[in-house]
């Protein structure tokens, strides 16, 4: 599993859930989006997981992906063109949505209409990227009184 890192948003798997973590799911197409998502996070305080980042050579990736969907406070799913479909992206929301009765599920939008989100995320209030700071300032009160 990732080991804790400073100045980063991992934690290793001993580490107390003491955090606010945001569990981001993406396409690896949508890498660098996600990376510039996970710093905004990180600069009001959350923690972030991304698989791409945060899973070590030869780690079990569906057990540490559990794992940290267990961990996290929320999920962020970036849905754009490259992602709508993708199979890991579908299969970290229905670990979400399923395994998390508290875990908040966020879909983030970009260049994508409402018709092809998931339908079990239809019900969910989505955010355009465009809209992203309004979403911040949420997280940030979360953080904020989840560290209380």
């Amino acid at each position: 599993m990732a080991k804790a890192m400073s100045g980063s948003g991992r934690r290793g798997p001993r580490e107390p859930d003491k955090n606010y973590q945001v569990f981001v799911s993406h396409a690896t197409a949508d890498k660098w989006i996600a990376r510039i998502l996970c710093e905004k996070l990180e600069s009001i305080g959350a923690t972030t997981f991304r698989d791409d980042r945060d899973i070590d050579g030869g780690d079990d990736i569906p057990e540490a992906i559990r794992l940290q969907i267990k961990r996290s406070k929320e999920l962020v799913v970036l849905l754009t063109p490259k992602s709508v479909d993708r199979t890991w992206v579908t299969l970290e929301i229905g670990a979400a949505w399923g395994w998390s009765k508290n875990l908040r599920i966020v879909v983030v939008l970009y260049h994508v209409d409402v018709d092809p989100i998931p339908e079990m995320l239809k019900s969910k209030k989505a955010i355009f990227l465009n809209d992203l700071d309004d979403y911040l300032a949420e997280v940030e009160k979360r953080v904020k009184k989840h560290s209380r």
